[in-house]
């Protein structure tokens, strides 16, 4: 077996455990997404836990996913390929240290400013309703939730580069194990139920840090921080780390934009948009964001070495992956909305209209699903390189459009009575996520990083046809909402759990009659 193809396989074999953990993680997210929507349903509780959720987790995309993930993994590459251990050691202390501090001033300052920032981010709760003091009140308890959690996806990113994938992968799903007990067994015994949640969110992102240790310890990379702003490292990994904590936040940033104009629409709005957001992120945490925490160490150690031909190749093998997962599952998504939604939501407090709004605007996520993708292992492609402007220029730009359209969409169905204005500002952000992907392409082929090998055609023409007998399997097998929403939990489950076999099969036998083979993908990276 050549070096290639051993290499390719040791990729397949980190992306399988990373996507096995997050499945895990997903399938955990799935069942508290179902405890929620039974004891909570689309509620004016619900809404001010989002709010208060929201904040802590969009910054935790900004400094975890962005800064600490797209900054500091592609520094820590080039330490280990071309630093002793002494030096790579050194660098992760004064990072721990001096992002550390910063993170902590900025928690204080989030617990002690927390009515500007929920004014700010859910202008609609302001009033006589008790949103806005409720979501005060657990903001007070969920932001500190950012300190615990950043420090986790630092360590993580310590693990990841040293090749040890499974553990930050396996981590979310201690979240979701204390926000199911919190939920289920505290919650019913407080005064306010809905502060279980807001107590639960604070004691899951301290355990989530504990856990870490040990393994970090193992490899003998627990950090001893220090105070070190002047360390060529750490200034280099901050110079990255500003703009790829907006460059790759722009989903997030749409998706807040989205809930301040919801929090404006009424009682429950915030609470749609989380539920059918949920069942699209389950697709593209299973697998795009897997892939992504993947390659990234991959392309950062490619670049470090000048192997811009193996770079490319990764690049490539990536997107053919992400094309024949992502786009099945957004047309699965589109055709089997109601059923989804009436199968895993409907019961408790969550009502039938909810199941009808709530499919609505999955439906109009659905569409961006390959967008949202696509950005994950395409924006990672200019951070390894640490060129981390032009994904915040293009950024901005798919920012504008969500913006436009998200108001534009919002008053023209508000000025007609449609219910589901909240569907529009869904559609507004999976438009801003397939321009934001096809910007980042467009970049990556005018600076010939990424050249596309032959055979794409075929590729294309082989998923397309795979797709459409998909489709009409899915749809040969739909039945009527009011069917879905009068049977019982076991034959929703049962019957959708044929249709998704029966597309599943049906899409991956046309591929195989229509001669794809796992050697044609290309599997090439180093």
């Amino acid at each position: 077996m050549t070096s290639k193809k051993v290499s390719g396989l040791k990729l397949i074999l980190k992306t399988s455990v990373v996507s096995g953990m997050t499945l895990l993680s997903r399938i955990l997210g799935l069942v508290r997404d179902v405890v929620f929507a039974r004891y909570f349903g689309a509620s004016l509780v619900m809404d001010a836990f989002l709010v208060a959720n929201r904040i802590p987790n969009m910054l935790r995309r900004f400094f975890a996913e962005g800064a600490f993930s797209q900054g500091f993994v592609p520094v820590m590459a080039r330490y280990r390929e071309k630093h002793s251990h002494e030096d790579a050691r050194e660098f992760v202390d004064s990072v721990a240290g001096t992002f550390g501090l910063i993170l902590f001033v900025v928690t204080l300052f989030g617990v002690v400013g927390a009515p500007l920032l929920v004014a700010i981010v859910a202008p609609g709760f302001i009033g006589e309703d008790g949103r806005f003091d409720l979501a005060t009140l657990m903001l007070r308890f969920t932001f500190p939730y950012l300190f615990f959690v950043s420090l986790t996806a630092f360590a993580g990113g310590i693990l990841n580069t040293y090749g040890r994938f499974g553990v930050p992968a396996f981590t979310p799903v201690i979240l979701n194990i204390v926000l199911i007990t919190a939920a289920i067994w505290l919650s019913p015994t407080l005064e306010e139920p809905g502060m279980a949640l807001a107590y639960a969110v604070l004691v899951a992102g301290i355990l989530q840090l504990l856990f870490q240790v040990p393994f970090l310890l193992r490899i003998r990379a627990l950090p001893r921080p220090r105070w070190a702003l002047q360390h060529e490292g750490v200034r280099r990994a901050g110079k990255l780390m500003l703009p790829a904590i907006f460059g790759s936040s722009i989903a997030q940033i749409n998706v807040l934009l989205g809930g301040i104009i919801a929090s404006m629409l009424g009682v429950g709005k915030i609470s749609l948009l989380y539920y059918s957001d949920r069942l699209m992120e389950f697709p593209l945490g299973l697998f795009g964001i897997a892939l992504a925490t993947v390659t990234l160490p991959y392309l950062s150690r490619q670049y470090a070495n000048d192997s811009h031909e193996a770079f490319a190749a990764t690049l490539e093998w990536s997107m053919k992956l992400v094309m024949l997962i992502a786009v099945p599952a957004a047309i699965g998504l589109i055709v089997l909305a109601e059923p989804l939604v009436a199968t895993i939501f409907y019961g408790g407090v969550f009502t039938a209209e909810d199941v009808r709004m709530t499919a609505l605007a999955l439906q109009a996520f659905a569409v961006g699903l390959v967008g949202f993708s696509f950005v994950k292992i395409l924006a990672p492609a200019y951070f390894a390189r640490e060129d981390t402007r032009t994904p915040v220029r293009i950024g901005l730009i798919a920012l504008g459009v969500n913006f436009v359209l998200s108001v534009s969409l919002a008053w023209y169905l508000t000025s007609v009575g449609y219910a589901g204005t909240h569907a529009g500002l869904a559609l507004a952000i999976s438009v801003a996520a397939l321009l934001n992907a096809f910007l980042l392409y467009r970049g990556l082929r005018r600076n010939a990083v990424l050249s596309l090998s032959q055979g794409w055609t075929l590729l294309l023409l082989q998923t397309l046809v795979a797709n459409v007998i998909m489709g009409l399997v899915l749809v040969s097998l739909s039945r009527e909402l009011s069917w879905w929403l009068g049977a019982d939990v076991v034959a929703r489950s049962g019957w959708l759990a044929v249709s998704i076999t029966a597309g599943a099969a049906a899409y991956f036998v046309a591929l195989a009659v229509l001669g794809l083979r796992p050697s044609k993908l290309g599997i090439r990276p180093h």
